[in-house]
């Protein structure tokens, strides 16, 4: 089984929105046969598989990260091509908790085949996270994506931050984009470090993520780097800036390269953030990255909307006068503290990288009003 995951990790960043699979069959001691879903669209892990066994999948048991579907999509469903194949046993690792798909344990045990659920389930779980999200929300799995000091800054006084972090950091970031559906940043950023947002790997020829900005004032010029063309952008303003932000942009909506929706603004100015992931979602984004600054991250955190922090802590101190990681009061005293959970922490170069999730999902508090835009150079409003 563990060889299974393994191989369903080769499909992160090409399967969205479907999850990560991977598939091994056994005969004897023998490995006949293995695969993994490599895109959306395509053969599934189990049908792989068993094309790579052929005749040798009679009387061989597949372990498979997933209980094969029973149902017709983009493809046919892998538990008649398991019956076709004569497969002895199936050792699952999860049942499928999509009810269109669910029921293939079942229609297994009817035509005599062994079942197994549960084999590494925690490990298959924790991979297929965001899938199981997805199915559990019905919105884009969140992940703040953030570069600290060691006092908590994302920015010196001055608002310079690159490079905060080592080269092997930057890299790790760009493999994170690489693996998710959108990467978000807000105004303040775009104009103050005019991103690219997009996969720039010299080993890896990635699809790239749709970029996102929120901008709800209009105040990113068609210049931006981020209307460039290299990947689809969406820009997300208020309600009473969509006609002139489309007038600015207009040569650059005409030429596909960005589209813009206008949302709602919540109570204190800032775009809502609730309607901006029904957005993203209708859209098929499933993983969100959000790489934005102080008030960003602080208007999806107070939301309670971030279900992963990505955090690359630095070894060095910029003090008070810093940017802070989030602006605005969050709580009182220290009874209240929002608490993560470790899932890694990882070495990466001189810095240290911290995956963490929401021990206890908070509830969600307002944003602080808006505050004037020289306050937050770094980060949008």
């Amino acid at each position: 089984m563990r060889r299974a995951l393994d191989l369903a990790e080769r499909g992160r960043g090409t399967v969205s929105p479907n999850p990560l699979v991977g598939c091994v069959l056994v005969a004897g001691d023998e490995i006949v046969g293995e695969g993994w879903h490599a895109a959306a669209g395509g053969p599934h892990a189990e049908v792989v598989a068993l094309r790579a066994a052929g005749e040798r999948a009679a009387g061989a048991v597949v372990y498979v990260t997933l209980e094969p579907c029973a149902h017709i999509g983009r493809t046919g469903p892998c538990v008649d091509a398991l019956l076709e194949s004569g497969v002895a046993e199936v050792v699952a690792a999860l049942p499928d908790p999509n009810p269109t798909a669910a029921g293939g344990a079942d229609m297994l045990r009817a035509a005599g085949v062994a079942v197994r659920l549960g084999v590494l389930a925690d490990e298959a779980a924790q991979q297929n996270r965001v899938f199981l999200h997805n199915l559990a929300t019905s919105r884009p799995f969140v992940v703040l994506k953030s570069a600290v000091s060691l006092d908590g800054r994302i920015a010196a006084a001055d608002g310079t931050s690159r490079w905060l972090t080592g080269n092997a950091a930057r890299e790790r970031a760009h493999r994170l984009r690489a693996q998710v559906d959108a990467v978000l940043v807000g105004s303040g950023t775009a104009l103050t470090d005019d991103p690219r947002l997009t996969v720039r790997l010299p080993d890896q020829a990635a699809t790239q993520p749709l970029r996102v900005v929120l901008d709800g004032r209009g105040r990113v010029p068609a210049t931006a780097r981020v209307f460039d063309g290299e990947a689809p952008t969406l820009l997300f303003t208020a309600l009473g800036a969509a006609s002139a932000t489309r007038r600015a942009l207009g040569e650059k909506i005409e030429a596909r390269s960005v589209d813009v929706v206008a949302v709602p603004t919540a109570p204190g100015g800032a775009l809502d953030v609730h309607a901006i992931l029904t957005e993203l979602y209708r859209r098929e984004v499933r993983c969100l990255l959000i790489e934005g600054g102080a008030t960003v991250a602080g208007s999806f955190l107070r939301a309670g909307l971030v279900d992963e922090l990505v955090c690359h802590l630095a070894p060095l101190l910029l003090g008070e006068r810093g940017r802070p990681l989030l602006t605005g009061d969050l709580v009182g005293t220290l009874a209240e503290a929002w608490r993560f959970e470790p899932v890694d922490v990882e070495v990466v170069g001189p810095d240290v990288l911290l995956t963490l999730a929401p021990a206890d999902r908070p509830q969600s508090v307002p944003d602080p009003p808006a505050a004037p835009v020289a306050a937050d150079r770094h980060t949008s409003p």
